[in-house]
């Protein structure tokens, strides 16, 4: 039994209330061998004597919870400790969290004793503090809340002062729940300081431009669910777009902001939890906006469609701000409302531990070093409890994604640990809401309510399945993955036509992010393509030649179909006669499936293979094959380095590598979602140059600091 005493419990009559956090509270002696035992359908952050220690959990399939085991011997570092346990449910459906019923279950112990533990009468009480805001807008279409809060300097002291004379609250138990270890690494926190740039005044009505509103503040409803706007206590968003600002030479910032901002840097783009100290001696109001670059000069804190922007209406005293979410940023813009001192803004970090393997790139190239360092940085931000596609907009399980994040962390780590809980999270649940039997959701653990799904995903599923099985020899979850596996095939066969095509293919068929994902009906080769590779990597799997046989019929009715004699075309669509018609439409992105897939190689196809090593990347004039639609990042230009890779062309695959990857590096110090900052600036896939890096130039241990 993974706890002793503790059950799982909620605030009574409180178990489906959106945004909703309680913080459990002790206050013990300092004790050897003290640990913390915690799991949530929520998320927590630890706090001890005011400092903080940890936020989790890791993440799991519906239903499962996995337990966090945390040493808080190093904490309790006073005669009497105050331990707080912060848990937030949010009960809204998202990407990065489960819309699940509230509960915690946390238990104490130490010598060999629980000492304190959740229960109705438990020893392990909790409170309703009412300092978070709970009716806000949602930070995302992908995540949950966005965060506001209203503070007194008596609020500070219910994490630092021993004695609290306010009454807990009333917990009930919950259902019974099915818990797991957490198996995998512990993040680690490492700290960061922020630099001041910039200050200046603010007139905060002086914005009378239209309000840019994002579907997630318009749109909720039963398929999205949140507060809808007539409901809303703060408009975060509305109110933060009013503001209008008029910089300060550099030469006179200020130690004090009154009706002002000031904007800080950090080092690099990171994630974590900011925080600062401030004072103030009257009542004010300070928002905190953040974003991952500078748009002209600025934070704009909607560039991603997220609310990047944290308010606090304080009154008079001094506080330890700190973030509650994870959030990522390289810039942090503080706008006061009042009079205020700010000091010591920086950043908790969170990301995965230092690995133990390092590229062994030469000392004397210093751009391959820095795009280097920026796909660790964006590994290590992107891999906490499975692998995220990015840490920012939506802290999702990607499916294809993590194809390619997986093999960074086998490089790095020597172990498949992550992947192992990646993956094995998509076979725990017995099916999934809201989408067909058969299919998989394209991330997760994940709500998909709209009832959205990416056939195209389902199958990386397959061949990510055959890559961890070579590289961790885990034949058990690959039997165990064995009915989902059939489950999909059965499900795809249902669109075959008398070709063994697959055909008008429901969901949302994704090639990549370019004019390919226009292309996909009715019969799309790049995605028949993959489902060709995915057929034979089944058959290998679980030893299955027939599926070989079907795979191997359908690559050489793919080249009788889509290829014209210089380019393989993306797709044919049926006339009102039942003909099939290829419009002639080529995208790169479709050359680059070709070759990986299995379906074209150089023997055969020598003019092709010429063209996309010399014409096509991401330096191809605009000029150059018009006819021909260019790739974007993902997952063409990431197929076009890999096939450069397994072709052995060191030069090429070098020169293409500094010209995609350097500007990030330099702008961010982390790697990108697209070829421009349109998007998520800190992307895991994006790590994956470090694979070809490492083949390139080997490995060794990275030396123990």
């Amino acid at each position: 039994m993974i706890f002793e005493k503790a059950r799982p419990v909620w605030a009574a009559d409180m178990g489906n209330e959106k945004n909703c956090e309680l913080s459990f509270r002790v206050c013990m002696e300092k004790a050897g061998g003290a640990e913390l035992r915690v799991a949530t359908s929520g998320e927590y952050q630890l706090v001890v004597n005011g400092r903080f220690a940890a936020f989790g959990p890791a993440k799991t399939a519906r239903s499962f919870f996995k337990v966090d085991v945390l040493d808080l011997t190093p904490y309790l570092t006073e005669a009497r400790n105050v331990v707080v346990l912060n848990v937030l449910c949010a009960r809204i459906n998202s990407f990065s969290l489960q819309d699940q019923p509230s509960f915690a279950a946390a238990e104490i112990s130490a010598e060999g004793k629980c000492l304190f533990w959740t229960d109705e009468n438990g020893t392990f009480p909790a409170w309703l503090r009412g300092c978070r805001i709970q009716r806000v807008q949602r930070f995302s279409y992908q995540r949950t809340f966005a965060e506001a809060y209203r503070l007194t300097p008596r609020d500070a002291l219910f994490e630092t002062q021993p004695e609290w004379e306010n009454a807990p609250c009333l917990l009930h138990r919950t259902d019974e729940k099915r818990f797991l270890p957490r198996d995998v690494r512990y993040p680690q926190y490492p700290r960061a300081q922020a630099r001041l740039i910039g200050a200046g005044a603010v007139d905060f009505h002086g914005n009378r431009a239209e309000k840019y509103r994002d579907r997630s503040y318009t749109d909720i409803g039963p398929r999205l669910r949140g507060f809808p706007i007539d409901e809303l206590e703060e408009r975060l968003s509305d109110e933060a777009q009013e503001f209008s600002y008029q910089p300060m030479p550099r030469a006179a910032l200020p130690d004090k902001i009154t009706d002002g901002y000031a904007l800080y840097e950090f080092p690099i783009n990171m994630t974590g939890f900011f925080q600062l100290e401030i004072s103030c001696e009257a009542a004010c109001t300070v928002y905190a906006l953040f974003d991952e670059i500078l748009t002209d000069g600025d934070v704009n804190f909607l560039r991603m469609t997220s609310c990047n922007c944290v308010k606090y209406s304080l009154q008079a005293g001094s506080y330890a701000l700190r973030s509650f979410q994870p959030y990522t940023m390289k810039y942090l813009k503080f706008v006061v409302r009042g009079s205020a001192q700010l000091r010591s803004v920086g950043m908790i970090q969170f990301k995965h531990p230092q690995p133990v393997m390092r590229i062994r790139i030469p000392q004397d190239d210093p751009e391959l070093q820095k795009i280097a360092h920026a796909a660790l940085e964006s590994f290590q931000q992107n891999a906490v409890d499975f692998f995220y596609d990015c840490p920012s907009r939506e802290r999702a399980g990607w499916l294809c994604d993590s194809f390619f994040t997986a093999r960074v962390e086998r490089l790095l780590t020597g172990e498949s640990i992550l992947e192992r809980a990646f993956l094995q999270n998509f076979l725990l649940p017995e099916r999934f809401d809201h989408i067909p039997d058969g299919m998989l959701p394209m991330c997760y653990p994940s709500d998909h309510d709209n009832a959205e799904y990416i056939p195209n995903w389902a199958m990386w599923f397959v061949l990510e399945l055959k890559e961890y099985l070579a590289r961790s020899a885990d034949s058990a979850l690959i039997e165990a993955a064995r009915p989902r596996v059939c489950a999909l095939l059965r499900w795809l066969a249902q669109y075959e036509n008398a070709d063994g095509l697959l055909e008008r293919l429901p969901g949302w068929i994704f090639v990549e992010w370019s004019a390919a994902n226009d292309w996909v009906q009715d019969v799309n080769f790049p995605t028949n393509m993959l489902y060709a590779r995915t057929l034979c990597a089944a058959a290998e799997l679980y030893a299955m030649p027939e599926l070989a046989e079907k795979g191997r019929t359908l690559a050489e009715t793919i080249r009788r179909r889509s290829y014209n004699g210089r380019f393989f075309t993306d797709h044919e669509v049926i006339d009102k006669t039942g003909r099939y018609i290829n419009p002639g439409h080529q995208s790169e992105a479709c050359q680059y499936y070709a070759f990986f897939l299995g379906i074209a190689d150089r023997e055969s196809y020598p003019e092709l293979w010429r063209t996309l090593v010399g014409d096509f990347g991401p330096e191809r004039a605009a000029d150059c094959w018009p006819d021909v639609a260019p790739a974007n990042a993902f997952i063409g230009d990431y197929l076009r380095l890999e096939l450069l890779y397994l072709d052995g062309q060191r030069e090429k695959l070098l020169a293409d590598i500094r010209g995609f990857f350097l500007p990030m590096a330099e702008r961010t110090g982390t790697l990108w979602e697209n070829n421009l900052p349109t998007a998520s600036c800190c992307h895991g896939f994006a790590s994956h140059v470090l694979y070809w890096l490492a083949g390139l130039f080997g490995t060794e241990v990275m030396p123990s600091v």
